[in-house]
């Protein structure tokens, strides 16, 4: 590989990492990885209800970019009225792993930074 195409690999895989934590720490992404770490389905409606405060057009929008990064299924069931329900594929498991150590920080530490912020003049 020569020089020019190891800097354009290297580039573009900045952009793809830059993207991706960039989705990853989107508010409604984790709350949506949570919500389907139990690994069973869930359908649509109950999610919304899971995620809590999420319109179903970001949620529609935060479904279809994990669909398309490969961290969620999306099953339609050919009845009426349609019945839609999504779940994790494994790589999603792999990274409500990964973040897990976050929420763990997070809870253990919410006080520490609530009083840090009521402190902050």
């Amino acid at each position: 590989m020569d020089t020019d195409t190891s800097l354009a690999v290297a580039t573009d895989n900045d952009e793809l990492v830059r993207e991706l934590l960039s989705r990853i720490a989107d508010k409604w992404t984790l709350l949506v990885i949570e919500a389907l770490e139990h690994g069973e389905p869930v359908r649509f409606s109950r999610l919304r209800e899971s995620v809590g405060g999420v319109s179903q057009k970001m949620l529609t929008k935060t479904l279809r970019q994990l669909e398309r990064d490969g961290l969620v299924i999306r099953r339609v069931h050919p009845v009426i009225p349609p019945h839609v329900d999504y779940q994790l594929t494994e790589l999603g498991r792999s990274l409500g792993e990964a973040v897990c150590g976050i929420w763990i920080w997070v809870e253990a530490n919410a006080a520490a930074v609530d009083k840090a912020r009521r402190a902050f003049v």
